[in-house]
């Protein structure tokens, strides 16, 4: 057992005695180059990062890119916004005076009108008999009269012959003057049915444009406590008016005359401009929220607005004409990247950044008016045509940016 065991053991070391010496040392030396080579290349790799990270570090610690913008002259207007319906100027309310059941109607939507033409007709034959029946009875009060009249003179000659008595003549005179009230009567009774019997025709009072009808040909219409509408008459459209709901925060600087446009729903690339005609001064509250009625007048040629519509107003309460100014952003500018040719000033109050020989330099002004949108430079190292800077951003720079170069690695 002891000698089996022993032969594979000089057979083994027999074999390895047959690598020659050269070529063991170079299979070490090519195993250790597989067992150090992934830690090389980590540490080649991270050295080159580092060394790009260094460069872009120094490459972006200065590449703020700056959005600019002219410094012009223009117009500063402040504006009071509000919502309001446009509405003709003058609106007349036809009705009727009598109650009956309409037999015409002449007259319809969007119908141009002239003074008395006749828009609606109510059946006049119950009228007509009333006119009828009081001039039988004017009539027979009149045979009456001129009877009684014929008497008096015959008994006032009997009465001075002393044919009759006296008392006589003089009842005949009573009752003459009766017959001449009741005659008197019986004209105002016929007048009133004349009236009421030009009433049943519905007749437009002015030139204009119904905009509105709410009667129907077979409705019965009543005017017993009050009148029914049956029309609405524009008088002109080419003249309407905006009725708007400015806030009471906005009343105080809103005078007739201002200057004020608006939109409508129907044409929203197109600006209406009209003038402030009536600052109402009685208040509208709903929910607690007070209102008042600011009136813009406007002309309508060509019939573009129309009665109903919504409109966004803007009333121009203060403007300035000619004027510097910058946008609102370039005052609420705050540099985050300024770079160290920035120069800063002590800041007392509102402030510019403005771009000079490509560094920014902080600029005290004096603002004035603010209408949301630009700002009135009222005074203050600046001049038109500096350029002022409005926002930053870091890459590469556009149009109306300004700033260093980027290293490159």
């Amino acid at each position: 057992m002891s000698v089996n065991f022993d032969a594979p053991k000089v057979v083994t070391r027999a074999k390895v005695l047959q690598f020659p010496v050269s070529e063991r040392a170079a299979h070490k030396m090519r195993s250790g180059l597989r067992k150090y080579w992934p830690i090389g290349t980590i540490l080649a790799v991270l050295l080159l990062a580092g060394i790009g990270a260094v460069f872009w570090f120094l490459g972006t610690r200065n590449n703020t890119q700056y959005v600019t913008t002219r410094v012009m002259r223009g117009t500063v207007a402040r504006a009071s916004t509000a919502t309001g319906t446009v509405n003709p100027v003058l609106t007349i309310i036809v009705g009727t005076y009598v109650s009956g059941v309409i037999q015409d109607i002449y007259c319809d939507y969007n119908t141009h009108v002239r003074a008395d033409q006749v828009c609606a007709r109510i059946d006049p034959r119950p009228y007509q008999a009333t006119l009828d029946q009081y001039s039988g009875q004017l009539l027979r009060d009149q045979a009456t009269l001129a009877k009684d009249r014929t008497d008096l003179a015959r008994y006032q000659q009997l009465a001075t012959q002393n044919s009759i008595a006296r008392q006589q003549a003089e009842d005949q005179t009573f009752t003459v003057q009766q017959d001449e009230g009741t005659v008197k009567l019986d004209e105002g009774l016929v007048e009133g049915a004349k009236l009421n019997l030009e009433y049943t025709d519905i007749v437009s009072p002015v030139d204009g444009t119904v905009v509105s009808r709410n009667v129907t040909g077979g409705q019965t219409v009543a005017a017993s406590f009050q009148t029914p509408t049956l029309f609405l008459i524009a008088t002109d459209l080419r003249q309407m008016e905006v009725d708007t709901n400015t806030s009471e925060g906005d009343m105080g600087g809103i005078k007739v005359g201002d200057k004020a446009s608006f939109t409508v729903d129907a044409y929203p690339q197109r600006l209406f401009h009209g003038t402030v005609t009536q600052v109402r001064q009685s208040p509208n509250t709903v929910q607690n929220v007070v209102t008042y009625d600011v009136v813009i007048g406007v002309e309508n040629s060509d019939f573009a607005l129309v009665p109903g519509m919504t409109a966004s107003t803007e009333i121009v309460v203060n403007e300035r004409d000619n004027v510097l100014r910058v946008p609102d952003q370039a005052l609420r500018f705050s540099p985050g990247g300024i770079g160290a040719g920035a120069t800063s000033a002590p800041r007392n109050g509102p402030h510019l950044w403005v771009l000079r020989d490509g560094n920014p330099v902080e600029v005290s002004v004096v603002s004035g008016l603010d209408d949301g949108n630009f700002t009135e430079i009222v005074k203050g190292h600046l001049q038109e045509g500096d350029q002022v800077i409005a926002a930053e951003k870091s890459g590469t720079a556009e149009s109306g940016q300004s700033g260093s170069p980027t290293p490159r690695f």
